[in-house]
């Protein structure tokens, strides 16, 4: 059953009910999965370490994200673990573990913090998550000594800090600082006001653009059915099969049809379309192409 089929509480309480591995039998569980794909230990190691995944995804609570979607994410975490963990490297599984459930869950904290992404970089990551923190504790650091810090050597002091470049930090305080607005929002208090979505270009096609399209497929139409029409009613089944169903056939499948066998439909197609360029080799290379 999915994870979202269960309550925060519900997750909780199964997670802590699990069991617990000892080292022994830790390592016949991952060795049954990645030598023979045994899916029974797979869920039993799983299930053994969601307390864990539970546990991490709790830490994260701050950034707003519903606790259901950030156990999800974990657990998607701990599954990755499970897969690559290699018990040969003599370490623990859970050591392991610790390291995919945290990216799993920073991932998606990143991805949901705003429609337009944060950033994906591990510069941009580790600011993300540490510099908020850090900030107030070189803030609490200046207030104790009698220090007045500005905007600038804050910025410093963090960039130093958290082993960033400055611009780093400036361009994560200014997204971290902002939030996201709807462009139907108007431009200003009046109820006729334009909202912001009427000031963006119109990328969509012009009306001069949309007539030539649909002139040159009305014409390049034309042109196809010209050609069918010096086909013969068999090699007309198989080109319109072959090239004009929005799910092509297979050259089987049609020669299971017609009682041929595959190569008699193959040389059937190659002499329809033989066909239809020597009928259309002066009107349209798009035609050509589309022959292929």
């Amino acid at each position: 059953m999915p994870l979202d089929a269960y309550s925060d509480q519900s997750l909780s309480r199964r997670a802590m009910k699990a069991e617990l591995l000892d080292a022994e039998t830790e390592l016949e569980l991952a060795y049954a999965w990645r030598d023979r794909r045994d899916e029974a230990a797979l869920h039993r190691l799983v299930t053994a370490y969601m307390r864990l995944a539970i546990s991490m995804a709790a830490k994260f609570k701050r950034y707003g994200a519903p606790m259901n979607d950030l156990i999800q994410e974990a657990g998607l975490g701990l599954m990755k673990a499970a897969d690559k963990f290699d018990p040969d490297r003599g370490v623990r599984f859970s050591t392991y573990a610790v390291w995919w459930i945290k990216a799993s869950i920073q991932d998606y904290v990143m991805r949901n913090w705003s429609m337009v992404r944060t950033g994906s970089t591990s510069s941009q990551k580790s600011l993300f998550f540490n510099m908020r923190r850090v900030q107030a504790r070189l803030e609490r650091e200046a207030a104790a000594a009698g220090e007045t810090l500005d905007r600038h050597q804050l910025r410093q002091m963090i960039a130093t800090e958290v082993g960033v470049p400055l611009h780093d930090v400036e361009m994560m305080e200014g997204r971290l600082a902002g939030s996201d607005y709807s462009l139907n929002a108007t431009q200003s208090t009046e109820e006729e006001g334009r909202e912001w979505i009427d000031t963006l270009e119109d990328d969509s096609q012009q009306a001069a653009e949309t007539i030539q399209h649909q002139h040159d497929t009305e014409t390049l139409r034309n042109w196809l059915v010209d050609a069918m029409s010096g086909l013969n009613q068999r090699e007309q089944f198989i080109v319109r099969e072959r090239k004009l169903r929005e799910a092509p056939r297979t050259l089987e499948s049609l020669g299971q049809e017609l009682g041929l066998s595959k190569e008699r439909v193959r040389q059937l197609e190659a002499a329809a379309f033989a066909k239809m360029r020597k009928s259309l080799e002066t009107q349209s290379r798009e035609v050509l192409e589309f022959l292929g």
